[in-house]
């Protein structure tokens, strides 16, 4: 884990920056739906695949063809 210096790992404060816009789009989201614990629950699943992507894009492992890489493996 590389840190940038303080202790923080690098790329954490932008990974906490973008839990917490999809926690309130989800709010908002439920508010539209007309509960927010159903909004809560959207941007929970939304947030699991988001924190996937980012750190896939993080390790710079977007778009690398495995021909042996069969979806299985995370």
């Amino acid at each position: 884990m590389t840190t940038s210096g303080t202790g923080w790992p690098r790329g954490r404060t932008s990974w906490i920056i973008g839990t917490i816009v999809l926690f309130a789009a989800g709010v908002l989201v439920g508010i539209a739906l007309g509960s927010v614990w159903v909004g809560l629950l959207i941007a929970a699943a939304v947030s699991i695949g988001w924190v996937i992507a980012y750190e896939s894009w993080r390790g710079r492992n977007v778009g690398i063809y495995n021909r042996d890489d069969d979806g299985a493996q995370l």
